[in-house]
């Protein structure tokens, strides 16, 4: 497939000057002339140099990546038909699509982009954390971060110990058989090949507890609304989760809120000037 140089720049000038800052979540300047983002503002969304991606939009450089290509379709908001018609002008196949999809929907994020004094948090269906406000890495660490199959909280749950270090040490058990359930169902959905079935075969390895749980085959457990967090900082947050769900693609946009004037809302607000200084690489 051939690298169209110059319909890709001029594709993502158009898309760049399309946007407006706060269709990104971006503030806007009182000096500011431009209507459309800026390249360094791209670039940041991106998560990529301002040279790097000023070369693509000049016709300068060699072919960008396909991760570079999937970074800035986020970037720029696009829609899967978007994105597809990107990954084709930069010469690379369109991306499969599906549950199986890190590209988060145009609609989900701009909803996302105005929680910024809510924690809150992108997931995929396997529990992979695809974007957090600065307060949901404030309440649980730095998860976007994170490589490998650590990225799901699953997994982090049975593997890794300090994977249950935020929750009420009461709330364990029901966790534990929440997750394998959620597994189970994914593997019944998408088969013995799926990325679901593999994490399992890798936790049943792993994990004692895992493998009881699994081997005693568990559906059809449900989250509670309510999630009990145990901060080191701040102490104990009863805060209420609610959930928008992208059939599409399998990912859920959560968002955690405390009750007005309860003990948790007090703390969740003291947790909002600490900031995240002092988290770490912890759970969901």
């Amino acid at each position: 497939m051939p690298h169209d140089r110059a319909g890709l720049a001029e594709f993502l000038r158009h898309r760049r000057e399309a946007l407006k800052p706060e269709d990104v979540g971006l503030p806007r300047g009182p000096r500011r002339r431009t209507g459309g983002l800026r390249r360094e503002e791209v670039a940041a969304l991106a998560f990529m140099s301002t040279d790097y991606y000023s070369r693509i939009e000049q016709e300068r450089g060699p072919q960008p990546s396909e991760q570079m290509i999937a970074a800035i379709a986020q970037g720029l908001h696009l829609s899967l038909d978007e994105r597809d018609h990107l990954f084709r002008l930069s010469g690379h196949p369109a991306p499969a699509r599906g549950v199986s999809t890190e590209h988060i929907s145009p609609g989900m994020l701009r909803i996302f982009d105005r929680l910024t004094d809510t924690p809150a948090e992108i997931v995929t269906e396997l529990g992979e954390t695809l974007r957090q406000t600065p307060l949901g890495v404030a309440l649980v660490g730095d998860l976007v971060s994170r490589t490998g199959p650590s990225r799901s909280i699953g997994y982090r749950w049975f593997a890794d110990p300090h994977g249950r270090d935020r929750y009420a040490p009461a709330d364990h058990a029901r966790l534990s058989r929440l997750f394998a359930s959620g597994l189970r169902e994914l593997v019944g959905k998408h088969g013995p090949s799926s990325r679901a079935a593999a994490m399992a075969e890798a936790l049943r390895g792993e994990s004692e507890e895992f493998r009881v749980l699994w081997d005693a085959q568990i559906v059809g457990e449900r989250p509670t609304e309510l999630k009990r967090f145990v901060h080191p900082e701040v102490g104990e947050l009863d805060l209420t989760c609610q959930t928008l769900l992208d059939p599409e693609s399998g990912h859920s946009l959560l968002v955690y809120t405390a009750v007005p004037g309860s003990p948790s809302a007090e703390r969740l607000q003291l947790l909002s000037v600490i900031g995240t200084s002092l988290t770490s690489s912890v759970v969901e």
